[in-house]
């Protein structure tokens, strides 16, 4: 470790997992020893870079020369950026790479990028000659705090979101905050959902210091960003240990997802981005479990304010009941039929229940009456002629 390392406060997060236990590395500006990194993690011989054309502008100069001076060899893949890019097509043009370049069970594949370049590194590296080594280097929110935790990867299909791929965990997960300047601001916001997210699901006191400090976290202040990132690992990284392929209770970090990813499903990955259906999925999750009777009116209160706070939206978008039905029964969580879904019962603590399309139908029904009725009250008073 350098000098300059040292001096940086750094803190390391451990996956639980007996022999596929890995770490999590959170330290400002780590990215400059990423070569050393791999080192000191035994890889060795090549390593393939895979990230995409914007982030490829700012970090893979600096990445390749980092990895070279550490004595490996680098191949950059870069494919396009976006969602639409988490396809089959693109793990066939990673294979190809991996293919020309000759490279072997010792090499290793490095994910360079936010959620979906996360994704489609772990499922190549699952599936190239039957498994091969890779690390997360996540340079954006909700890959830092979420995606790259956890071994959950693979592509999307038309029909419906992360429905290919295995789970496959990281020989380590590498988090720079500092990369996160560089971060566009829609998808730095995007990311604050699956961060309150985390509040809801586990952490009463850490759901009311985002509502107290969410000022200086939008304002991307050192220390507000630090504790958000490192305290959103945390949790993620204790429901993993506990449960690492979703048999019970990682379920719960699906909250807001039911209906997010059917919203990204339905808009063809051009609307909402991830974190923007979230942020919708989890404040109409918990409308649900307050119209089904779990929790009360002040819990969706307080859930809809600090995503407005944030900065996200916090209402659907025009939608019929049959279509959102229709994406959520292709969601991945479906069991023999039935839709589980996420709800909070209070602040800090949810419980997976199932969803019955009638019961389902007559909150949504409940929903359109409300919202007219808000934005009838809302409209101005035109004067009397």
């Amino acid at each position: 470790m350098t000098r300059s390392s040292i001096d940086r406060p750094s803190h390391s997060i451990h996956v639980e997992l007996g022999a596929r236990s890995y770490a999590i590395v959170i330290r400002r500006d780590l990215l400059r020893e990423i070569g050393e990194e791999l080192k000191r993690l035994k890889c060795v011989g090549k390593v393939g870079v895979v990230t995409d054309r914007n982030l490829a502008k700012h970090y893979l100069t600096q990445v390749t020369r980092r990895l070279k001076a550490a004595g490996f060899t680098v191949v950059p893949i870069v494919l396009p950026p976006g969602e639409r890019t988490k396809t089959l097509r693109s793990i066939g043009t990673v294979m190809d790479a991996l293919v020309n370049a000759r490279f072997e069970r010792s090499s290793t594949l490095l994910a360079l990028g936010g959620g979906v370049i996360g994704d489609i590194t772990g499922f190549a590296a699952a599936i190239y000659q039957r498994g091969i080594p890779f690390v997360q280097v996540p340079t954006s929110l909700v890959a830092q705090v979420d995606s790259s935790v956890g071994g959950k990867t693979g592509v999307d299909h038309p029909k419906g979101k992360n429905l290919i791929g295995a789970f496959n965990q990281p020989r380590a997960v590498f988090i720079d905050p500092a990369m996160l300047a560089t971060l566009p601001l829609r998808e730095w916001v995007a990311g604050l959902a699956e961060v309150i997210k985390y509040g809801v699901i586990a952490d009463a006191a850490f759901f009311e210091y985002l509502e107290q400090n969410m000022a200086s976290i939008q304002k991307l202040t050192d220390d507000a960003v630090a504790h958000i990132v490192k305290r959103s690992c945390e949790i993620k990284a204790q429901v993993v240990s506990e449960d690492e392929r979703e048999a019970d209770r990682r379920r719960i970090l699906n909250f807001g997802h039911t209906i997010g990813h059917a919203l990204e499903s339905l808009g063809g990955y051009r609307g909402f981005i991830h974190g923007e259906a979230v942020a919708v999925g989890m404040v109409y999750e918990a409308d649900l479990a307050r119209h089904l009777g779990y929790c009360g009116a002040e819990v969706v209160a307080r859930l809809r304010a600090l995503v407005k706070a944030a900065g996200l939206p916090d209402r659907l978008p025009k939608v019929a009941f049959n279509a959102l039905w229709g994406a959520m029964q292709q969601d991945k969580k479906v069991s023999a039929g039935t839709i589980f879904c996420v709800v909070p019962e209070q602040i800090g603590a949810v419980r997976i229940v199932p969803l019955e399309k009638a019961t389902t139908r007559a909150w949504f029904q409940d929903v359109h009456t409300r919202e007219a009725a808000e934005l009838k009250r809302a409209r101005p008073v035109g004067r009397a002629r």
